[in-house]
């Protein structure tokens, strides 16, 4: 068994100047369905969670580039939900990768994301 991590941060204005500038273009280039779901559902605080599930998906990359094909690696290809008890949670379909855990925060400024790849 191997492990490799990931790890991104970025500036929530960034994803907000985004997602003003461009869109729904913007929004369901990056992120699936469930994922706007459930951004939209926070109203006042939509674009933190926006950018956090940004960072995730920047972790990610980061934690699989060169373990998972690059064709795999698409913004879509993964999803970040959330578990019964809020705890953030990535599904993917790889067979190489055993389990992933991620941390994810944010405050007014930055959304930060760690994420944890066991793999074969």
């Amino acid at each position: 068994m191997k492990i490799s991590c990931g790890t991104d941060i970025i500036e929530i204005d960034r994803i907000k100047k985004s997602i003003d500038r461009q869109g729904n273009k913007f929004i369901e280039t990056i992120f699936t369905k469930k994922e706007i779901e459930y951004c939209e559902n926070h109203k006042e605080n939509k674009y933190q969670h926006y950018a956090a599930r940004f960072a995730v998906k920047e972790a990610i990359y980061k934690a699989l580039s060169g373990i998972v094909e690059e064709d795999k690696l698409t913004w879509k290809n993964f999803e970040i939900i959330n578990c019964e008890h809020g705890k953030p949670k990535i599904e993917i379909n790889d067979e190489k990768i055993e389990s992933m855990d991620v941390s994810i925060s944010h405050c007014r400024e930055y959304a930060v994301a760690n994420v944890v790849v066991l793999y074969k």
